[in-house]
């Protein structure tokens, strides 16, 4: 059994908050297509706490985001994905000290793939009972777009935060 961590549930309550305003404020909306930069805390704090951790703070998020803000009606297929979303970057990314892009392709490749071609288009089917055709070319040209630049951005993000991390500890322990 883990041994309860107050700096991570606190970090994780500052990187929900983070998600949420990435994801629902500063972000490009349209019905089918989303773009936003929420990914990148999910990431982050899953490369810092696991997989686990970084499912649960990827599934807060969405279910805070939909509940406060209310831009959108919640749907449970949603908080699986960002679940499935944040899970994935923390068992490729925890305890990963130089995350290059040879470490980066394939977790950002299979949140593409399965998360946000695969189940959000099946989820945006389910939910607003149109064909998948209808909106799968403009979800793969947004993620054939954003897929270099969410790897790039992350990297740049992560560096320098484990470059924050490694100093503070340095500073710290003198």
């Amino acid at each position: 059994m883990q041994k309860f961590d107050i700096r991570a549930l606190v970090l994780g309550g500052m990187f929900v908050s983070l998600t949420i305003l990435l994801t629902y404020v500063f972000a490009l909306h349209t019905t089918f297509v989303h773009i936003t930069f929420g990914f990148v805390p999910i990431a982050l704090y899953g490369a810092m706490y696991g997989s686990w951790k970084g499912a649960l703070v990827g599934a807060a998020a969405n279910l805070i985001g939909t509940a406060v803000l209310g831009l959108s009606i919640f749907f449970p297929g949603f908080t699986l994905s960002d679940f499935c979303t944040g899970w994935i970057y923390g068992y490729f990314f925890h305890k990963k000290r130089q995350i290059g892009w040879k470490e980066a392709w394939k977790p950002f490749l299979l949140v593409t793939v399965l998360i946000h071609l695969g189940l959000n288009t099946l989820w945006l089917v389910i939910f607003y009972d149109k064909a998948a055709e209808a909106i799968f070319l403009s979800r793969l040209i947004k993620n054939i777009i954003c897929y270099p630049m969410e790897i790039m951005l992350f990297m740049f993000v992560h560096r320098s935060v484990y470059a924050a991390i490694m100093w503070k500890k340095s500073v710290s322990v003198k």
